[in-house]
């Protein structure tokens, strides 16, 4: 595991990768293969990329052609999204600094970073705030504040000299609040103001600062680790909502963003389900 730890690991890299075009042969059109190899391919980092929106993110970008960087603390998703996908991936922890140093540092060993998603975090617990633990919240902001701050900055400089996009995964809760939410809406505010400010003190600089805020999303674990594994009770965040959003939706509007022309930036593009008007009002069939 410690050697795990230490690598890049590249799934699939010797073997064709179905998203990228054959290399032209003999008879290829010389301006054709002129124009294709003057695109450069691009490079993300996609952090919380082991499950939910994460994993979908990965799938689509490589889908598009991306080289993608998958981070997150399990290794075994990680290596099964290699696998599939064959991004390379790196494990870390965001809640320790020297994790955050290691990944900078090997994910642009191999090649500039174009883009970092910053899509790890998560709630935990419904108390109202006369009941709110405070060691959740803590977790909270350190999984979805300080984690993004951090990895944010480590790729700052590189970005600043070459160009790039920092992309924040936030949430609607980041906009407003509801009962038994506190904690979880204190943090994804806190995360939109780190992109709102930077977006404010890289004015004029090659850098885009984007955040994509989405409503309510059906993965397999938010509500789940939220709940404390309550599998009764995530399933009725659920029920009765004829669509939530999936997270490939979620990916789409993410890659959406990040492909849209340089001079383009999306600062802020909210998400919800057609049968979500707010976050407490939803419409579920009776």
């Amino acid at each position: 595991m410690a050697q795990a730890r230490e690598a890049v690991h590249n799934g699939r890299m010797s073997t064709p990768d179905p998203a990228r075009p054959a290399p032209a042969g003999p008879t290829a059109d010389p301006a054709i293969e002129s124009a294709t190899e003057s695109v450069p391919v691009r490079r993300a980092l996609v952090t919380g990329a082991s499950t939910g929106i994460g994993a979908a993110t990965v799938r689509l970008l490589r889908a598009h052609g991306w080289e993608v960087v998958a981070t997150a603390r399990r290794i075994e998703r990680l290596a099964a999204l290699a696998a599939e996908t064959g991004c390379a991936w790196i494990t870390a922890d965001l809640q320790r600094p020297g994790d955050i140093e290691r990944l900078a540092r090997q994910a642009q060993a191999a090649g500039p970073i174009d883009a970092v998603v910053n899509n790890a975090g998560g709630a935990i617990g419904v108390d109202p705030v006369a009941e709110g633990k405070p060691e959740e919240w803590l977790t909270m902001y350190e999984r979805n504040v300080l984690g993004a701050l951090r990895v944010s900055q480590a790729f700052l400089p590189a970005m600043r000299e070459r160009g790039g996009d920092l992309l924040f995964l936030t949430s609607t809760a980041g906009q407003a609040t509801y009962p038994g939410g506190a904690g979880y809406v204190a943090a994804k505010h806190a995360e939109r103001i780190i992109a709102n400010t930077l977006r404010l003190e890289l004015v004029g600089e090659p850098v885009r600062v984007i955040e994509i805020a989405p409503g309510l999303v059906a993965t397999e674990e938010f509500s789940l680790n939220r709940l404390h594994g309550d599998a009764a009770a995530a399933a009725r965040v659920y029920e009765g909502v004829a669509a939530p959003l999936t997270a490939d939706d979620v990916a789409e509007c993410i890659v959406w963003a990040l492909e849209r022309p340089a001079h383009v930036n999306i600062d802020s593009l909210t998400v919800r389900p057609r049968a979500q008007a707010s976050n407490t009002v939803i419409a579920r069939d009776s």
